[in-house]
């Protein structure tokens, strides 16, 4: 008895946290479906990655905050709908209500037939910038978590070297801990320029933290 009121304390304690956001009120009144948003939002701005016209991936795109972001900064006249310059591709394992202008995949990005899927939708080209919000179910096992979240970015990495222009940037979210140091590393060997950043729009108490990695040092 005592252990479920406690969980009911927490609970009610982080959802009241949840209603009483400052973002989460935000993404309402704007129309954003997640908070998350604003963390890309704050990272573009800071490093002016996204422009109309470009090729962008959105790799663990659902709920589709990000995609939204991303839908609006490549619009004309920044809106919701309507005009669109350029091409977003949005891939996630879970499926996603559609948004306007998005071509979404879904998908095991781990599986070959999934990245087949979005070869084949990016026509030959190549991408200006890859995000991804990708993160894995944590277990609460400190090393096969870090193996999980090591994986996810060691994919998004693979896939940039690949598939994405010389000077493009691939933007991906990581955790402090196990795995963060060989990540940081992974990213000093590949991209010319590495900056860690933690949004103001990611929770104090989350160890999330975004790495933005610009120009590949080889290209494949």
């Amino acid at each position: 008895m005592k252990v479920k009121t406690q969980s009911k304390k927490v609970n009610k304690a982080w959802l009241n946290d949840h209603v009483n956001d400052t973002y989460v009120k935000l993404a309402a009144k704007e129309g954003f479906r997640a908070r998350a948003a604003y963390k890309l939002k704050e990272i573009d701005e800071q490093f002016g990655l996204i422009r109309p016209g470009q090729l962008v991936v959105d790799l663990g795109c659902t709920p589709g905050a990000w995609s939204q972001y991303l839908r609006r900064k490549m619009s004309p006249a920044g809106a919701a709908a309507g005009a669109l310059n350029g091409c977003i591709i949005g891939l996630d394992l879970l499926p996603m209500v559609p948004i306007e202008g998005v071509l979404f995949l879904q998908g095991d990005f781990s599986e070959p037939e999934t990245l087949q899927q979005l070869e084949l939708a990016m026509q030959g080209r190549q991408a200006d910038c890859v995000v991804s919000d990708m993160a894995p179910n944590l277990s609460g096992n400190g090393a096969t978590d870090a193996a999980r979240i090591e994986n996810l970015v060691d994919l998004a990495v693979d896939f940039a070297c690949h598939h994405m222009k010389p000077e493009g940037a691939l933007v991906v979210k990581l955790f402090h801990g196990g795995a963060y140091t060989p990540l940081v590393q992974l990213f000093k060997n590949t991209f010319r320029v590495v900056k860690a950043v933690k949004p103001k729009a990611s929770r104090d108490k989350s160890s999330e933290t975004f790495l933005v990695g610009i120009g590949l040092k080889v290209t494949v």
